[in-house]
């Protein structure tokens, strides 16, 4: 929940360590993360997922945060350094880079705990009384700082962030929580086939969000003794979380809005339909995600782009875009977009219409072609005459990927362009 109104920094906020976890794979993604972590993937016309955590962390004055990077990191290292490298250490915050470096072992990261275990030694610097490790996977604003209130309040030795989903979306995909009447954790399951329902609500379960507290010196000594556990997997879900509950206060907090009654807005944006979707929900007149709340930015790096150019106003060669969210830098020249979302520098070229199309950063789609129900990766030039997103049989001869949902993605390498180091 956000709070309205300013933002206070507290001395909770102040004296704590944020560690966003942003080295996944993202492989439900296929080739859209071929080139880039899943953190570092584009979202809402000029953000990338990581932007998300980060812009929570600094909005709820949690000012010191290491991210953890490992899997395809140059292009969100990139964008970490470019946009996120302004703050001053001697101020007492800063966004530090977290590679994984085999500190304390001859591995790379094996797991949630081991990541944020190989870097106990930079979160004991910081001196925190508090240290909060998040997902760097979903989008979603929150206000860490009533978390953190929560934590303190019930005394908890480590706080677990939660919503109420549906049973169905839960099931195989998220770690589920049962809690008794004070929501104290008594049990956790790690993606289970049937989870548990909620005893008021029994089409919806507890899930857990991957976002954590802890007070710091329970964390150091939780993460040591997994550390020693050869047959851990060394993750917060799999083997911390169910070592503890039964001997320590491990506690859920219910991210939900009860002065409006409502679900506040969180995407796991992990598969190619939800990715799609969750940019769609974007263009609607009143989007589930305001990006527009000056209260609550989304912060990231910017490219200084000129303003979007629509040409032409001829009736056979009109430049329009309607419901749709335009990225700076982009010249729709003589065709139509409907109900898409486009990143900075996109060409459109005459006599195309593009529909529900998500098309990231520098796509050019030349004269007469047709795009409907797709997501274009970045750097596409899209041929002349093509049509995309009305045959699947088609589009799957010529290499494209089409989801269970009929959405069909296309990368530079499946239409045999040069593949580049563009993340």
């Amino acid at each position: 929940m956000i709070t309205p109104g300013p933002r206070y920094v507290s001395n909770l906020t102040r004296n704590t360590y944020a560690l966003i976890l942003a080295g996944g794979r993202g492989s439900r993604l296929h080739e859209l993360t071929d080139w880039r972590a899943k953190p570092a993937l584009y979202f809402g016309g000029k953000f990338r997922i990581i932007d998300f955590p980060l812009s929570n962390c600094i909005n709820s004055g949690v000012r010191r945060v290491g991210v953890v990077t490992q899997y395809k990191a140059h292009s969100l290292i990139k964008h970490l350094v470019r946009g996120w490298g302004h703050f001053k250490k001697e101020l007492g915050e800063g966004i530090e880079i977290l590679p994984a470096s085999q500190r304390f072992s001859d591995n790379w990261y094996m797991g949630t705990a081991d990541a944020v275990y190989q870097n106990i030694d930079i979160i004991r610097g910081e001196i925190p009384e508090y240290v909060l490790v998040l997902s760097g996977d979903h989008v979603y604003r929150q206000d860490y700082g009533d978390m953190l209130a929560h934590h303190v309040e019930t005394g908890a030795d480590m706080t677990v962030s939660c919503m109420e989903v549906p049973i169905e979306d839960a099931a195989g995909a998220f770690g589920v929580i049962t809690v008794d009447t004070e929501d104290r954790i008594l049990d956790f399951s790690e993606k289970p086939a049937a989870p548990d329902p909620l005893p008021d609500r029994p089409d919806h379960c507890l899930a857990s969000m991957g976002n954590y507290v802890f007070k710091t010196e329970f964390l150091f000594e939780q993460l040591r003794y997994d550390s020693e556990d050869v047959s851990s997997d060394h993750d917060f879900g799999k083997n911390i979380i169910p070592s503890i509950i039964k001997e320590h206060k491990v506690y859920a907090y219910r991210f939900n809005d009860p002065a409006l009654g409502t679900t506040p807005y969180w995407r796991d944006v992990g598969t190619l339909d939800s990715f799609f979707e969750a940019n769609m929900e974007l263009v609607d007149p009143t989007p589930s995600l305001n990006l527009y709340d000056a209260k609550w930015p989304i912060w990231t790096f910017q490219e200084q782009l000129p303003p979007a150019k629509f040409v032409f106003d001829d009736d056979q060669r009109r430049g329009a875009a309607y419901d749709s969210i335009v990225g700076g830098g982009c010249i729709i020249s003589g065709s139509i977009v409907r109900k898409s979302l486009l990143f900075s520098n996109v060409r459109i070229h005459s006599y195309s219409l593009i529909e529900e199309a998500v098309l990231l950063p520098e796509v050019t789609v030349e004269r007469h072609c047709k795009l409907k129900r797709v997501i274009i990766d970045r750097g596409c030039v899209i041929p002349e005459g093509m049509e995309i997103g009305f045959n699947k049989e088609e589009d799957v001869s010529r290499g494209f990927r089409v989801t269970a949902k009929g959405v069909t993605l296309v990368t530079r390498e499946m239409l045999g362009q040069q593949v580049g180091s563009l993340g």
